[in-house]
């Protein structure tokens, strides 16, 4: 069956928007490794901005869902937007941080038993633990680069281990916050997802006031670091505010993208789909940053990416074929 010009927009603005986010994330944090907040605040003040333009229209747009049931999924969100953007901190590389995110499977598999009372195949129980195992082999052969370091101590272990632990956390987080989204969606809906996208980058906007110190040190940063001359222009502006406000386009371009591509395909070419997005964002990162990438870490990788095609069914087990009797 052949997608519609809409699928194609949407698959297109994925890998554009994804992709080029990740790629002005990790140019931002090499420049600047404890600008996460900095990063998350502009992407949700960005969002929200657009939202209260196109989708609340300055509030004269009602909502479907009442503030109460977006408490629980705010937090949620903010918690593990926060997370994410602010693990840079602590030394953990970017390819490490996008195999560990590609195991939302497991989270997902564990709160969907616990909590949906889920069944599933054999297959994906096998999935998960190739998942399983490709990022404790890509975990423990990181945790040996930073050993190996030559500046490296055990206080930088230490705080590896903490950004490795709250990057694991924020995985569960993710995944309970979108059974919650889930069953908000089976009450109301799912024509209300844009109105969700909305509410949870509009409603946790105060809550950067309690980090306004932090943001606003990297702030100051940002103008004394390195500057980039514009051609037309000729004005002479911050780098980090230059990857800053391509980050924050892209995001958008990319969170808007997956939710049409929800609307136009099925569940299955979605992950297909984001699953390649996240395998070419790693092979682009590791060759153009020449980030440290091992045999141990390719192994781990493939593990992670063919375990994840398994659990979408993608990528079936060979099944036996019954022998015909003469």
């Amino acid at each position: 069956m052949g997608l519609s010009p809409r699928s194609v927009l949407a698959i297109g603005g994925v890998f554009l928007g994804c992709c080029s986010g990740v790629v002005f994330l990790e140019l931002l944090v090499k420049l600047d490794p404890g600008a996460g907040n900095l990063v998350t605040a502009a992407q949700f003040a960005f969002i929200a901005l657009e939202g209260l333009i196109f989708t609340s229209k300055f509030g004269r747009v009602k909502r479907v869902i009442d503030l109460k049931s977006y408490v629980l999924l705010v937090a949620m969100f903010f918690l593990t937007s926060v997370c994410n953007n602010y693990v840079f901190q602590f030394n953990v590389p970017m390819t490490l941080h996008m195999i560990i995110r590609g195991g939302s499977l497991i989270s997902n598999m564990c709160l969907g038993t616990l909590v949906l009372k889920r069944s599933y195949r054999l297959s994906q129980y096998i999935s998960v633990v190739m998942i399983s195992v490709g990022i404790f082999i890509c975990t423990y052969f990181s945790s040996r680069d930073v050993a190996e370091h030559r500046d490296s101590s055990e206080a930088d272990i230490f705080w590896w281990l903490v950004g490795v632990v709250l990057l694991v956390l924020a995985l569960f987080i993710s995944s309970y916050m979108g059974i919650t989204q889930e069953l908000l969606y089976r009450r109301h809906g799912s024509q209300c997802a844009r109105e969700a996208l909305y509410y949870t980058h509009l409603l946790p906007l105060p809550a950067f006031f309690l980090m306004q110190d932090n943001i606003r040190t990297h702030w100051s940063l940002a103008f004394e670091g390195e500057t980039y001359r514009l051609p037309v222009l000729g004005v002479a502006v911050p780098l980090i505010l230059l990857y800053l406000v391509g980050n924050v386009l892209a995001q958008h371009l990319c969170i808007s993208s997956v939710y049409s591509l929800t609307t136009e395909c099925t569940s299955l070419t979605v992950t297909l789909i984001l699953t390649l997005r996240k395998f070419i964002s790693l092979v682009f990162s590791i060759v153009y940053f020449r980030n440290p990438f091992t045999l141990y870490h390719w192994l781990g990788t493939v593990l992670v990416f063919v375990g994840t095609l398994m659990f979408a069914n993608v990528i079936r087990a060979p099944r036996r074929e019954a022998v015909k009797q003469d």
